[in-house]
């Protein structure tokens, strides 16, 4: 639908529908950011294990990346005021749940609902966007301020979060969200006009989605529980049979889809394929390394939720100018140089922080690793967003940049079981710092070992963009390095 549809000439109130859908994606990065922070004083005050504790940030990133193609697609068809709505009443109702938890598994189902939210809510108000303004300058704008929020909102999250973790107890990282959310909730009917795709097939791939999501949570489960049943015991075996099937399965299910998720010709451009095959990579360093120094310098070093956060703001910031710095080198010397480039920053700032001594200090031993991660994170994640877009044709760019945003999703759930598993192997589910320490370096190991097959990745990547007008859509890079830094 464009704007010529929904009225003559420019909406009146497009300029607040931008505030209010800004500030909707202020909160979700805001709570992605501020999870992470508080994750050591949800384990302890819910006396979760290790291992359970992750699923507080894997759950919701399974349902928030399984499900976000089809978020987009139930806004083109339904109507994108609707599901935004929708998303939004979700996001509301999982935060208060959150906040008033009594148990673990309580808090991980609010937050698989909470990704469920995030994918209805998260594409449709980039829909809204899309078509509340007209081609052009203030387009242009409107997308800047969007994507502006994403550094802002990790920034943030990472300060709020800390001061209301310490001061208020984690509860509050939740409940925080309430009130916002519920005037946007309000609001919402009165500022945002109602739009929908009349020109489209109205059919819903669910079988897909429900095959892809249930693939990856089936895969999770058994790289989590594998070292406690044994990589070899039936159990594993069976878990990645399993998964395995529901894979095979789900690309059935595209291949013969009247309306497909994924339509696998897509899948089948090597820019897209590998682009997004970055994206995953650099997803599970960025989500593995964010879990790991939240955890090891309140675990190990001692450090409050406040300090923590605090300590990681040097991320965001230089994941803002990395991004800069990613463009040029794409621009200028290509993508494989650009996309190893930036890996192998990454790869070297993990090996620091697994060298960071139990009695380790900010300055010393920290600061340099993170302003490394926050360099090669803008890069890497901006060098896969343009790979994924390059040679896309108009009509294609918003399915690509939202399976763009679905592989940062996954590949961030990915990261996080990995190093859980690999840290509470190591530490032996030991409470002492120094075998805290050696668990969590460990899980910096393994995120070199990522990044090295990332390096490998950029060798298959395509040499230059196909053509000038080839280029990113902002906002995907943008939010995501948001959540990730």
């Amino acid at each position: 639908m464009t704007v010529t549809e929904i009225g003559a000439g420019r909406d009146p109130r497009r300029w607040a529908a931008l505030v209010l859908l800004c500030m909707a994606s202020f909160m979700m990065i805001l709570d992605s950011q501020i999870v992470i922070l508080a994750l050591p004083a949800i384990q302890q005050g819910l006396d979760m294990a290790p291992g359970a504790a992750q699923w507080i940030l894997t759950a919701n990133a399974i349902t928030f990346g399984g499900l976000l193609l089809l978020g987009g697609r139930m806004a083109d068809l339904l109507g994108r005021r609707l599901v935004f709505m929708l998303g939004v009443g979700g996001f509301l109702g999982t935060s208060l749940v959150s906040g008033l938890a009594w148990n673990g598994d309580v808090l991980v189902g609010a937050r698989a609902l909470h990704g469920l939210s995030s994918a209805l809510m998260v594409p449709s108000a980039l829909s809204i966007l899309m078509n509340t303004f007209p081609e052009g300058r203030e387009r242009n704008r409107a997308i800047a301020a969007w994507s502006a929020v994403g550094g802002i909102g990790a920034t943030a999250g990472l300060l709020v979060g800390g001061q209301l973790t310490t001061a208020l107890g984690w509860q509050w990282v939740f409940l925080v969200n309430v009130p916002v959310v519920l005037a946007v909730l309000v609001v919402s009917p009165f500022i945002l006009r109602e739009s929908r795709d009349h020109g489209r097939r109205r059919t819903f791939d669910l079988a897909g989605a429900v095959t892809s999501t249930g693939a990856l949570l089936v895969l999770i489960y058994a790289l989590v529980n594998a070292p406690a049943a044994g990589w070899g015991s039936g159990r594993t075996l069976g878990l990645f049979g399993a998964a395995a099937v529901l894979i095979a399965l789900f690309f059935v299910i595209e291949a013969r889809s009247a309306a497909p998720l994924v339509p696998l010709p897509l899948l089948r451009r090597r820019s897209v394929l590998t682009g997004n095959l970055l994206m995953g990579l650099v997803a599970m360093v960025a989500w593995g390394e964010g879990v790991l120094i939240s955890l090891h310098t309140q675990q190990v070093l001692g450090y409050t939720a406040f300090q923590s956060g605090l300590a990681s703001c040097v991320m965001p910031i230089l994941a803002v100018l990395g991004a800069y710095i990613g463009q040029a080198l794409v621009t200028r010397r290509g993508f494989r140089l650009a996309a190893a480039a930036a890996a192998l920053v990454l790869g070297l700032a993990c090996a620091l922080l697994a060298r960071i001594p139990v009695d380790g200090r900010f300055a010393a031993d920290i600061l340099l690793p993170l302003v490394l991660f926050g360099l090669g994170l803008g890069v890497g994640n901006t060098t896969a967003s343009i790979v994924a877009l390059d040679g896309v044709a108009e009509p294609e760019s918003g399915l690509a940049s939202g399976l763009n945003s679905a592989g940062f999703q996954i590949g961030g759930a990915f990261g996080v079981a990995l190093v859980t598993t690999v840290a509470v192997a190591v530490s032996a589910g030991s409470t002492e710092p120094a075998r805290l320490a050696a668990g969590f370096h460990a899980g910096f190991v393994a995120l070199v070992i990522v990044a090295a097959v990332t390096v490998a990745t950029a060798l298959f990547l395509p040499a230059f963009v196909r053509r000038a007008g080839s280029r990113p859509t902002a906002v995907p890079a943008a939010d995501e390095l948001g959540k990730a830094a």
